[in-house]
Parts: C-alpha cells; sequence; structure tokens
C-alpha cells in the first residue's frame, strides 16, 4: 500500500535477461508476505522450462515455495499474446489483494511490463471492414483531421503512412465506443525496479548461463517438445533457444554454429531489451536501477528501503 496515496502498490522487479530478477522477486516477496506474477512472455509454455528460463527452485526461499502466476498456462503452438497477458494479468492481480497479499510483478519482456503498469486497458481491435472502405475514399488530410477529432494526437507518424493511419482511425474509432472496457484496470501505483550488469559483465553471465542450461538438458528439451507434436517452424517461432537448437536438432547447423549464433542472439536481446527499458524511462516510468554486482542480502535491503522511504 502507497502511504501517500493510500492506493494498493505493485512492486516490479525486472532487467535484462540474466540478471537474476526472478530470485530476487522471490526474496522480496517472501519479505512482504508477496505472490509473484510473471511477466514473461515464453514462461506461460508448458513444457518450455530450461530454454525460456523457468528457474522454478528460485521460488523457494527457506524452504517455503512462494506462490507464482502466468507460468505454465498455455501449450506450446497456442497463440498467447499481449492482450492475453494484460487480461491474466488484471485477473491475478485483484486475487492477489482480494487476499491482501503483495504483488510482485516479475519479468524481462518490456511488452509485457508496460502493459501491466500502464493503467489503460489494451484492446485486441479487429478489423473494420465498413470503415475502411469509407476511408479508402478520403485523401490523406481529411484522414489525419477525422483522427484528430477522435483522440489527442500525440504519434504524428501514423499520418505519414496510409496504411499506419487507417489502423490507427480504426483502432480510435473502436476505443471511442468501447470507453467501458478502456476503463476496466484496476487503479494502483507502481514501483519499478530492474536489476543492471555492466555490458560486459552481463555478456559473460550470459554465456555461463547457456553452457549451465545445455548441460542440464535443454537440447533434449528440444527434442521432447518436437517429439510431442510441434512442427519445427512452431517452436522456431518463439526464437533464441528455440530457434537455434531446432536448427541444430534438425541437422540444420552444427552444434559449434548452434552455440555461437544463440550465444550471440542472446546477447542482441539483452542490449533490446536495455533499449525497451530506456525508452520507458523517457516516456515518464521512473525505474530504480541496482546494481547487479551487489549480493542478494544487499539488492534485498535495497528494495526494502527504497519501499520504505517513498
Amino acid at each position: 500500500m502507497n502511504k501517500e496515496t493510500g492506493r494498493p502498490l505493485l512492486i516490479v522487479i525486472t532487467g535484462p535477461t540474466a540478471t537474476g530478477k526472478t530470485r530476487l522477486a522471490a526474496c522480496v516477496a517472501a519479505k512482504l508476505n508477496g505472490e509473484v506474477i510473471s511477466a514473461d512472455s515464453r514462461q506461460v509454455y508448458r513444457g518450455m522450462d530450461i530454454g525460456s528460463g523457468k528457474d522454478l527452485a528460485d521460488y523457494i526461499v527457506e524452504d517455503v515455495r512462494i506462490p507464482y502466476h502466468l507460468v505454465d498456462i498455455a501449450n506450446p503452438g497456442e497463440e498467447y499474446n499481449v492482450y492475453a497477458f494484460q487480461k491474466d494479468f488484471v485477473n491475478r492481480y485483484n486475487d492477489i489483494i482480494k487476499r491482501n497479499k503483495q504483488p510482485v510483478l516479475c519479468g524481462g519482456t518490456g511488452l509485457y511490463v508496460e502493459a501491466a503498469v500502464s493503467g489503460y486497458r489494451l484492446l485486441k481491435v479487429p478489423e473494420n471492414q465498413k470503415l475502411r472502405d469509407e476511408l479508402s475514399k478520403k485523401t490523406m488530410p481529411e484522414m489525419v483531421e477525422m483522427l484528430a477529432g477522435i483522440k489527442k494526437m500525440h504519434n504524428i507518424t501514423d499520418t505519414t503512412d496510409r496504411a499506419r493511419l487507417v489502423r490507427a482511425i480504426e483502432i480510435a474509432t473502436y476505443e471511442a465506443e468501447h470507453r467501458e472496457l478502456m476503463m476496466d484496470y484496476p487503479v494502483f501505483d507502481h514501483k519499478l525496479f530492474a536489476i543492471h550488469f555492466e555490458r560486459s559483465v552481463l555478456r559473460e553471465r550470459i554465456t555461463a548461463r547457456l553452457k549451465q542450461r545445455l548441460a542440464e538438458g535443454m537440447v533434449d528439451e528440444v527434442k521432447q517438445l518436437l517429439q510431442g507434436g510441434l512442427e519445427p517452424a512452431q517452436l522456431m517461432f518463439y526464437g533464441l533457444e528455440y530457434r537455434y537448437l531446432t536448427m541444430y536438432v534438425k541437422g540444420v547447423i552444427s552444434y559449434d554454429a548452434m552455440f555461437e549464433k544463440l550465444n550471440t542472439a542472446i546477447h542482441q536481446f539483452a542490449k533490446r531489451q536495455m533499449t525497451w527499458f530506456r525508452r520507458m524511462e523517457r516516456k515518464g516510468f521512473n525505474i530504480h536501477w541496482i546494481d547487479g554486482n551487489k549480493n542478494l542480502e544487499a539488492k534485498i535491503h535495497e528494495v526494502l528501503i527504497t519501499l520504505e522511504s517513498e
């Protein structure tokens, strides 16, 4: 609970891959009678354990398993997107608050984190063919004027491309007609924490973790998923580990090439994650950065002290 506003508080622990987010979130939850909600786009899938980095042992704190949510809730091959995540997040958040527990959101999928703390409902807007037919008769300036009449214009990039402008009008019209859905979102404050390592240190951690996961049986996990009925293209859709390991298992590339390409891809992924978080800061989100080199106890203490001081 935020002492100043009296509103519930969502604690968020995020950061790039291989920074120890899950363990910190579980330990913070243990201190605050909390439960963890995952914000990871791949950990929702059953059977995708090692490759997605579930690290379920991290949820055990002093021999007690901290409750966690939005892990293992979908079958591989099913569509799960940010709209489904936000809906599931709201349901889990409301349930945790109802039971007087502290919700702790944890994950490195920046899109999911931002969707959770955005304060408004995302709507999956269907195509409106009738509206599109009407717009096909209008000029670009006429459509820009139409969009400006529906919503405040923040993103001018939507006005420079006809297809994007049509879609922007389609979305704005749908949202204007479904305001009750847009407003159906819990009111809470949030505090964002992110773990940060220098790039060279993070690269070393990523490589070490990749070697560990391969030793733990990540190749066998991919083989089992393929034997379970998933097509190679379906598994490769999930990217990173699953893309390159599938290529290796199917004989497209060698083991050494798989390791090199995957290691490089994860490094690039971590860089994109940091870019997303920096963009969130530019949009006004306040992120409290925690030095990853600190030991776990120091990180826990920093989170708790920061929460206590606000």
